[in-house]
């Protein structure tokens, strides 16, 4: 019964032209080496078609959570040698994200603080042995969420892998603002919002063991330190 709940709850998540056009459900099994992401496309429904895991799919395009999708973008299939269906990744120490740049970048978004909580998790620092690709916010569950920027909502729901309760919003120029672990969401897909807007409020769901915000900031699929973009807090 709990699995049937979890199928329904992922076919839900599907946008409504991809139901209405019979959406294969099979595996891909003639699928060939690459596949094309298509409006609506959820990183894990394309893993679970193509017969591999999360971890194998990201491994192979060097993709990291929440797995930000562009539709035209090439998604590269697994080998059967490179990507076992129980893959697991080999311990790698924690360190900095490679190449990630120090300084504030030309054509950013200028942030406000997404909630008042207090740094917990810097950019970077190790987190169950990987680097954290953003910055963890305590908060008191109910508090509320504000967008970091102006931008239009291109995700509003749930990410069953890690984030739980999960809002990207696109900022222009491929740079999008992921907010993680959240109790309510406000706000829909397609959703124009303004900079400072209540858009969801502090909650605990994913991998979160007590209420408070995952915050990321990237350009493209690479993740950007949120501080060198965020204003200082006195």
């Amino acid at each position: 019964m709990r699995a049937l709940r979890l199928a329904a709850a992922v076919l839900l998540l599907l946008p409504a032209s991809h139901a209405a056009q019979g959406q294969p459900e099979d595996l891909l099994e003639n699928a060939g080496p690459t596949y094309t992401v298509r409006a609506g496309d959820r990183f894990s429904t394309i893993a679970q078609r193509m017969g591999v895991t999360v971890d194998a799919l990201a491994a192979a395009n060097r993709m990291t959570p929440p797995y930000i999708l562009h539709v035209g973008q090439m998604l590269k299939r697994p080998s059967a040698d490179t990507a076992p269906r129980r893959f697991t990744p080999p311990p790698t120490p924690a360190r900095a994200p490679a190449k990630a740049p120090t300084k504030r970048e030309t054509g950013a978004p200028r942030l406000v603080w997404p909630t008042s909580g207090a740094v917990t998790a810097k950019f970077g620092a190790p987190v169950k042995g990987l680097p954290n690709n953003g910055i963890d916010l305590a908060a008191f569950a109910g508090m509320t969420v504000h967008a970091a920027a102006a931008g239009k909502v291109v995700f509003a729901g749930t990410e069953p892998e890690r984030f739980g309760q999960l809002i990207l919003i696109d900022h222009g120029g491929s740079w999008v603002t992921a907010y993680a672990y959240l109790g309510q969401v406000k706000v829909k897909e397609g959703q124009t919002v303004k900079a400072r807007q209540v858009i969801a409020r502090i909650g605990k769901s994913g991998e979160a063991k007590r209420p408070g915000l995952h915050f990321e900031l990237r350009k493209g699929t690479a993740p950007r330190n949120p501080a060198l973009y965020l204003p200082i807090r006195l």
